[in-house]
Order: C-alpha cells, then structure tokens, then sequence
C-alpha cells in the first residue's frame, strides 16, 4: 500500500512540474506580474488604467484648516493661508508678499497676534459633514472620480496619522483634534456606494514640519541652495512621508493619487521614484491606481498623466492631460470672493468641452466650509454642469480626439498666458467661441470621437445652415442632435456637410448653450 502510494505521489509531482513549464513558457507576457524598478524608463513603460483617459470629469476637494479662515487676498490661493501668515516670503515665494502682508492683517485683526495656526483646529469641526449628501452631489455633477486632500502643505492630515502628531508634537490630523472623525474614510466610503471613483490629493511637502525646519529647505534665495544639511530632509521622508503615503494606500486603495509640493526640489532629494516603485508593485489595487507628474521637478515629463493648473492643458494629442483649478479663483474657500470671480455653469461647460476636445480630463475643485458644508454656489455649479451631461454624456466620456480639436473660422489666434486663463475677463475660453475681440478667430465647433462617430458641439446656434469642413460621410451615416427626437437632413458638399438646421426651434433643443451633433460613419478628409 506505502509502495502504490508512493508511486502515484511520484506520478502526481511528474505531473505538476510538468504542467509548471508549460505554463511558463505559454503564458504570456501580459499575465506574468513586471517587477517595476525605481527609475523613470521603468516607471513609465507602465501603461495608465484605462479609465482614467475615459473619465474626462472629475471633482477636486480641497478642505482643511485652512478652511477656517477661508481667507486670502481675492485672486489668490487662500489654502496658502499658514505659509502667507509666517512663512519665508523671499525667493520662489517673493510675489506673494502682497499676499502675505493682507493675512497678516487680517488675522491680527480677527483673531489677535497671539492666535497661531495650530489654534484653527478647534473650530475645525467640520459638525455639518455628511459624506453621503456630498457623494450624491458629485454623482448629479456627472464626474466619475473624486480627489480629496488628505493632506496639504500644512502638514495636518484628514485621516489618522501618528506620523503627523508625533513629528508635529501635537494632534495634527482629523481624528485626534478638531472634527474627531476620519473625514478621508468618511468621504471614501460614500464616494464608493455611488459608483464613483475616490482619488486622494497628497503633498509630499510640509511647510514647517519640525523634523524638516523651514530654514533648511532649499526653497528660496541662491545662498540657501548648497551646504544645507540633509539629516532633517531624509529624517522627514522616511519617518513622515514614506509611512503616510503608504498608510493612505493600503487603507483607502485612492484611484487616483494627486501628488503635490514638488516643484522647487529634484525627483532625487525627494526620493519619490522608489516609492512610486512601491505603489506599482504593492498597492491593493495596483491595476487601478493612477498617479500625476507631480514628484519632483518632473511636471510635463513623467507619471502617468500631465497636468495644467489653472492653465490650459496640452496640446500635444500623445500626452494624457488634466487640468485642475477651482470654480472661483482659489482652491480653498476665500470669504473675500464675491459672485463676479465665481465662473458660470455655461463657462465650466465650455471649459470642459473644450478640454475634453483637446485629449485632457478636467478636474474641478470646491472649497468646502469648516463646518462640512458645500457652498450652495458650488452645489449650484457643479449640478448645473451634471444637467448638461445628462443629455451631452455621450459625446464627453470615453471619447478621444478627432483629427483637430475644433474648426476654426478666419481671423487672428490669440496667443493666451496662464495669467489670461486664470484672471482674464472676459475668459479666454469665452473669447474663442462665443465673446471675441475685433478680428479675432473663433472655435466654430469642438470636436470629439467613437470609433467613426464624430461629435460636432456647436458652443453658438449657427442658424439655419451648419457646414462642418473636412468630413466624409457614406449613404449610412445619420446626424442627430442629442436630446432631441427631431430629425436632422445634411448633404455632402465636396470635402464639406452641410446641415440643415432650418427646422429647429427653441422647443426642439434641449441646451440653453452647447448642443452637440452626433454624426455616424464619418471619416476625416486628410
């Protein structure tokens, strides 16, 4: 009986092993784990998750201490409120002198020259917080992924983190002061039961963290750049921001990681690649999670998409692209802003026509109260945006960029600055479709793709005649305007359509702004 067992047990492991080489050698290379290394050549030859490039609308949350104050001057940045009330305004941060000499005015005046930052936690209570109702309100926006700051400059975090009290030495995160809640898992959880995607913001930078003292950090003038020690620098990536970043990982998987914080010191002193390697290799959901260019004076270079902040993206139709920037004008609540800086439902929905047209995602940020409300302006924006997707969706998610992004009519292409995209009246996005100045050329139509359907949107009502240049269609192609049953004749006019929209009235669109023409079976004319 020993030797009949013995022998089928030597069959049985011939049997195994062989099976073990087959496999080895059949499966392919797809389904055999790659070991990512910690350099960028390794790095990048990880394709992005797919559902990123079809997402195109996101929502940015940036919450914090900093929402206490809420305060900045109007223009500005007001979740910079701690750096403008006591950091060092020379260097890299000389232009914000005006804006620091406004904080430190105003918080002496309200809340007295004795009050410190740290004091802000006790008012941060965030008693009115109720996740679900944000995550319905995000779901009704049409955006398919969220992204919240579990952590800013400020060091103070919005999950449990020891690394933050300990290196602070005081309760400096959301559950061991202020709100007394993990507002991160909170808003997570809630993000989720609606079908939506959670990504969290991360800065790998703290402004005055103890063990990193500001005074070391080659962040300004010439002479502070070289001989500076190091030991506070690598005591603070590996004591704080390696265990952070793993912590938030591991414990809410974020679809989406938003680095940030990066931008004056090199990928090396910020040892970012190994723990990129890490996320890539070890992360719960690691065929999910998508990363920015945001690790270290690598913007526009590398990461898994690129991104633009209160900009206009890439033009570049290779380069997967997000913009970022705030409804208003700062990404954080700002009490000074009034309705004037706040942009309207119709100029977020041309921006994000606009980007998506381009190849980019958008990505809009609110400034939540530190009460743990959404300004009803914001709520405002962002459903009224949703209403439009409800009948436009199609033409926005999953699509990709038709041969050129718009057609153009004659005239002078502005040239415009990051300046004009954040501060410009009327809006540069304005200016080129609907608002433009004398003898200027304007985007007749954004364009987007499926496969061979195209999708024409039409940012003003072009009459009764709309002629969409360079495309072919085939007997079978149809053209429909999107929420609308009414049929749409056209007919082929050299390399040109033209559509006749003669029929249409004010009951037959739905849009007040931006109706879109689904048209099958096109092909471009090169």
């Amino acid at each position: 009986m020993i030797n009949t067992n013995t022998h089928v047990l030597k069959k049985l492991f011939k049997a195994v092993a062989l099976s073990s080489s087959i496999l080895a050698v059949t499966l392919p290379n797809s389904v055999i784990a790659k070991e990512y290394q910690p350099t960028w050549e390794s790095l990048d030859s990880r394709e992005t998750p797919q559902w990123f490039g079809e997402a195109k609308f996101g929502i940015f949350i940036h919450w914090g201490l900093y929402s206490v104050p809420a305060f900045s001057t109007r223009g500005s940045y007001s979740e910079w409120y701690w750096h403008a009330k006591d950091g060092d305004q020379s260097g890299k941060h000389a232009a914000a002198t005006g804006r620091a000499t406004d904080v430190n005015a105003f918080h002496d005046e309200n809340y007295g020259k004795d009050f410190e930052y740290k004091d802000f936690r006790k008012d941060f209570k965030a008693e009115m917080f109720d996740p679900e109702h944000w995550a319905k309100v995000f779901k009704r926006s049409g955006a398919k992924y969220v992204v919240l700051t579990s952590k800013h400059h400020d060091g103070y975090t919005l999950f449990p983190s020891k690394e933050a009290s300990e290196s602070f030495g005081m309760p400096w995160n959301s559950v061991d002061s202020g709100p007394k809640r993990d507002l991160t898992g909170d808003l997570t959880k809630a993000v989720r039961s609606e079908g939506l995607k959670m990504g969290l913001y991360y800065s790998i930078w703290d402004w005055f963290n103890p063990y990193w003292p500001e005074a070391e950090q080659p962040t300004t003038g010439a002479k502070r750049k070289s001989g500076l020690p190091q030991e506070g620098r690598k005591k603070y990536i590996n004591e704080v921001m390696y265990p952070q970043f793993k912590q938030i990982v591991n414990d809410y998987e974020p679809s989406v990681i938003f680095s940030d914080g990066d931008w004056w010191m090199d990928d090396e002193k910020w040892e970012t690649k190994p723990m990129l390697a890490w996320l890539y290799n070890n992360a719960p959901n690691k065929d999910e999670v998508v990363i920015n260019d945001r690790w270290g004076k690598v913007r526009g270079k590398h990461g898994g998409y690129m991104t633009t902040e209160y900009g206009s993206g890439f033009e570049d139709p290779n380069i997967l692209w997000e913009e970022n920037r705030g409804i208003g004008k700062s990404f954080g609540l700002n009490r000074v802003e009034t309705y004037d800086d706040y942009n309207s439902s119709q100029l977020l929905t041309f921006m994000l026509v606009d980007i998506v047209s381009r190849g980019g995602n958008f990505l809009l940020d609110i400034g939540p109260t530190a009460d743990g409300r959404i300004p009803v302006i914001m709520e405002d924006r962002l459903i009224e945006v949703g209403k439009w997707l409800e009948v436009n969706g199609e033409a926005i998610y999953g699509t990709k960029r038709w041969q050129t992004d718009a057609q153009w009519s004659e005239g002078e292409r502005i040239q415009y600055t990051k300046k004009d995209f954040h501060h410009g009246v009327p809006d540069p996005i304005f200016e080129m479709s609907i608002m433009p100045r004398p003898g200027q050329a304007v985007k007749e139509l954004y364009f987007t793709r499926k496969a061979d359907t195209l999708f024409a949107f039409m940012p003003k009502w072009p009459g009764n005649t709309l002629t969409i240049k360079n495309v072919k269609l085939s007997q079978n192609s149809t053209i429909a305007m999107l929420g609308s049953d009414k049929a749409v004749n056209w007919q082929q006019k050299g390399d040109n359509i033209e559509v006749d929209l003669s029929g249409f009235g004010i009951n037959d669109v739905t849009n007040t702004y931006m109706n879109t023409l689904k048209i099958t079976k096109a092909s471009a004319v090169k």
